[in-house]
């Protein structure tokens, strides 16, 4: 891993790229796209791996990922993500004293209780008496079928391991018994945490699970290591104020995957001020605030929904930062600014480190090299009104204090969505 975050002094160890953002008044070309989002919760048939799917993969293979249909409630969370995501990251967190479902021919590939749903069926073959037709149904769908003459013919499928040196009978069905889901615990959270760790994501949430520490690793994340994700969490988590942590308001811990596919999917010009929530949870009847409370929720960095009419839409695009500082003014308050940051800090540092780091001199020609790429990069948030009045003199490329490292000097002016009207009517 390179190394990566903000800086104070030109003193780091590692080779990479370390940005700082503050607010102005103090101080052909690789163009990440949004979209991707990572997931901790509870699941009741699941692996202790990490897995990485797009939406195509989920209407598809769903059955064989969650041991549930694409309709079925169990996945709803991935399809609230899915309403604006477009490449999910999950892990199951309730890990801690999950078991297999087994009976005589078989144990489970995966740990929790929907293994309990698996049905082996054995049946003579109608053709051949001497061998056995050995069916395996999730519930009441057929996944599988293997006509063989012993156990030790039986290959693994998607949903059970057939276990070698087991008598073929008939039977008209045998469930599996025993799988159990376990309990989350802060040990599987901090597991989760690790294993994205160096992925390339724009949001992240355990849907309420270890808060605290996420909080605390999305910090660590964005300023020492230098992964600009943003982590989604419910009104309990203590306080975060930060540019990088989205607290959704009192009551609607059940849409943190939605926002967390809507942040990961908003593209670096947009902003999800004013967006319909178009995921399927019954919350409308939830939104009974006032204005006066709708105006304390913004005031305490609270992502919130509200009511316009017949429509749930998001109130303000704000993440949790409230206490406002000389290198972090009102403007960081804004979800929209933060995507043009971390797109700017997620872009120049893939430029760097894969175009220049080791590969060109630091002299002058390499840094006027460097410069047009960033200028380039820049002028390109300008065509899609990202940025706005930028200049190529708002771009410094120079020599720092040691012989290989650089110092970029960089000005830009986020163009946000408007929020506001102020009109006056004057009448004759």
């Amino acid at each position: 891993m390179l190394g990566g975050g903000t800086f104070t002094t030109q003193n780091k160890i590692l080779p990479g790229t370390y940005l700082n953002f503050v607010s102005r008044n103090n101080i052909s070309n690789v163009f990440g796209e949004r979209g991707a989002g990572a997931i901790a919760c509870s699941l009741s048939w699941f692996d202790e791996e990490i897995h990485s799917i797009t939406r195509t993969e989920f209407q598809r293979d769903s059955l064989i990922l969650f041991g549930f249909g694409y309709d079925d409630e169990e996945v709803v969370f991935a399809r609230e993500f899915f309403k604006n995501g477009k490449n999910l990251v999950y892990k199951a967190i309730n890990t801690n004293g999950a078991a297999k479902a087994s009976n005589t021919y078989c144990l489970a590939t995966k740990f929790g209780q929907r293994g309990n749903d698996i049905k082996i069926v054995i049946q003579n073959n109608v053709d051949e008496e001497a061998k056995f037709d050995v069916l395996t149904y999730l519930g009441s769908i057929l996944v599988d079928i293997q006509t063989v003459s012993s156990s030790e013919e039986l290959k693994p499928n998607e949903f059970v391991v057939f276990k070698a040196g087991a008598n073929l009978a008939t039977t008209a069905g045998l469930n599996l018994t025993g799988g159990k889901n376990g309990s989350i615990s802060g040990e599987s959270v901090q597991d989760f945490l690790s294993k994205i760790e160096g992925m390339s994501l724009n949001a992240v949430t355990t849907c309420g699970s270890s808060e605290d520490l996420v909080v605390q690793w999305t910090k660590r994340m964005r300023d020492e290591i230098g992964l600009k994700y943003q982590s989604v969490v419910t009104s309990k988590a203590n306080n975060p104020n930060y540019e990088g942590v989205i607290k959704v308001m009192d009551n609607l811990d059940e849409v943190l995957p939605w926002v967390c596919g809507a942040i990961a999917g908003c593209s670096v010009n947009k902003t999800l001020t004013n967006k319909i929530y178009d995921g399927e949870l019954e919350i409308f009847n939830k939104l009974n605030h006032t204005q006066v409370e709708l105006e304390k929720f913004i005031n305490g960095g609270y992502f919130s929904l509200h009511k316009v009419g017949e429509d749930v839409r998001v109130l303000l695009d704000i993440n949790s930062l409230v206490e406002v500082s000389e290198d972090k003014g009102e403007i960081f308050k804004d979800n929209q600014t933060i995507r043009v940051c971390d797109q700017i800090a997620n872009d120049i540092a893939n430029i760097f480190n894969t175009r220049y780091l080791g590969k060109v001199q630091n002299d002058e020609a390499g840094r006027s090299s460097f410069r047009k790429d960033i200028i380039r990069h820049h002028n390109k948030l300008m065509d899609i009104r990202a940025i706005e009045d930028f200049v190529n003199d708002d771009i410094v490329v120079e020599k720092g204090d040691t012989k290989g490292s650089v110092v970029v000097m960089d000005c830009i002016t986020v163009v946000n969505a408007m929020n506001k009207l102020y009109m006056t009517v004057i009448v004759g």
